[in-house]
């Protein structure tokens, strides 16, 4: 399997290179060259397996001719063998035809684990062959930072430093970063928004001096093997629910555009899906989008679903390629358009095709408060604020009444204790692992948003 980037002045590289570049040397994002391709009668083939079997049927076609081919299998047993359920991604029943995909079983209590556990073993692994040593870099709304440090902490060949807006994480996403001890964990609290922290680790990745000394790689959905692993979810629910002979729509709540992508993939490798909801809070630019065809940030607004308090949705490029023929010169201009004024347009056919697959639909704080206290009231259930953005944008949209929909359920409410509490008068618990979380020591290093300054940090704690 070959990969090339989106914006095409990359060259094209096997996966195993593309898991520790992250990013392109031109600063696109990495794509097979081809999508795989399941029939009706693989699909079918699928139904029993159990999570970690499926993840290895679904990944392997992606990972033709790496050294880690061989040991998927094993990668995919002991990553998902760490997750709490059973069933790794239960489906539970909200209403008729209304199901939730719970992605909070992991270590970290939020869907980034079923990827990050995956591509830490890789890295290792592909490490360990190789003899070398990589400096991860990522930003974080919240959930990524904590799920990626989780997943390398202690390995050998890897330092992380993960960058995440000072004071807009909630506390137990801040504190499951910044208690961990390890030698090779560093974090950074930027004095900005998630935008400036993903602005700077591109920027980081754009010097090509500096990316070489440091052996930068990525573990933001930068990275294709973050998507690659997110596609596995989006056919267990589908083939749970009667997939292929069963048409199923996704409602997935986010900012980045990584999560409801990974659902995109798993359609152009034959799924059956009727429609991909977007959830948006109150920053909603990928809903602006869908509605007038013009990608125009804005300021970035607090809000009670922290982890998409974003204005720059990154994996939307991937997208933009895909189904727009595939040009990436068109891409090309298009990002150095948005780099420039901040906007750009979409021409008509691509933004009408894209808005036959796509919606999307927007919840501010208040409506947030009512869907978490509405679903409590009426199953006992506790949600996290993102999950009920989801379930929120499921319920605005129409769809035939013969198509079950599935929203994701990104996060344990655990994590957003406050806002679960404020809606339901019930404040969630963490579970058992993480008990002592407030009593542990924090260790990050505050820093402006500078990029001269966090080049500055890395060559004093990880390059020197």
């Amino acid at each position: 399997m070959r990969y090339v980037s989106t914006r095409g002045r990359a060259p094209e590289l096997g996966f195993d290179d593309v898991l520790l570049a992250g990013l392109a040397t031109d600063g696109g994002l990495y794509l097979p060259a081809t999508w795989p391709q399941f029939s009706a009668a693989e699909i079918r083939a699928l139904a029993g397996l159990d999570y970690a079997a499926l993840a290895e049927r679904i990944m392997a076609p992606f990972m033709q001719g790496s050294v880690l081919a061989p040991h998927l299998g094993a990668i995919c047993r002991e990553a998902y063998g760490r997750f709490s359920h059973p069933a790794v991604a239960p489906l539970r029943h909200l209403a008729p035809n209304e199901w939730i995909m719970e992605l909070f079983s992991g270590p970290t209590l939020a869907f980034k684990d079923f990827a990050l556990q995956v591509v830490g073993l890789m890295f290792e692994r592909l490490l360990a062959v190789r003899g070398s040593h990589i400096t991860i870099v990522g930003a974080t709304s919240g959930d990524t930072g904590s799920a990626a440090i989780e997943a390398t902490r202690g390995r050998k060949g890897i330092d992380i430093c993960i960058l995440h807006p000072a004071g807009r994480t909630s506390d137990v996403q801040r504190r499951q970063m910044t208690t961990v001890d390890a030698p090779n964990v560093h974090n950074i609290a930027l004095e900005g928004t998630f935008d400036d922290c993903q602005n700077i680790v591109k920027a980081l990745f754009a010097d090509q001096r500096f990316r070489e000394e440091a052996n930068l790689s990525a573990v933001n959905s930068i990275n294709w093997a973050r998507i690659m692993a997110q596609v596995v979810y989006y056919f267990w629910a589908a083939i749970n629910l009667g997939a292929p002979d069963r048409t199923v729509a996704f409602v997935v709540p986010t900012g980045n555009f990584g999560n409801v992508f990974a659902g995109y993939v798993a359609s152009r490798m034959g799924l059956p899906v009727a429609k991909f909801v977007v959830g948006s809070n109150t920053n909603d630019i990928l809903t602006r989008y869908f509605e007038t065809g013009s990608m125009t940030a804005a300021g970035v607004v607090p809000t009670l679903s922290p982890s998409m308090d974003i204005q720059i949705s990154s994996n939307f490029e991937r997208l933009l390629f895909d189904m727009g023929g595939r040009d990436a010169a068109a891409v090309d201009r298009a990002m150095a358009q948005f780099k420039q004024s901040g906007a750009y347009a979409v021409e008509p056919k691509h933004h009408q095709a894209m808005t036959a697959l796509f919606t999307g639909r927007r919840l501010d704080d208040a409506g947030t408060l009512k869907v978490i206290g509405d679903v409590f009231r009426a199953t006992g259930e506790l949600i996290d604020p993102h999950t009920a953005v989801g379930i929120a944008a499921m319920r605005a949209v129409e769809i035939p009444c013969d198509v079950p929909r599935v929203a994701l359920a990104t996060a344990h409410p655990a994590k957003f204790p406050d806002a679960v509490e404020k809606a339901t008068g019930r404040r969630p618990g963490l579970p058992p692992a993480l008990a002592n979380l407030f009593s542990l020591p924090e260790r990050f290093t505050k820093l402006p948003n500078d990029l001269d300054q966090v080049k500055r940090f890395l060559k004093d704690t990880v390059i020197s």
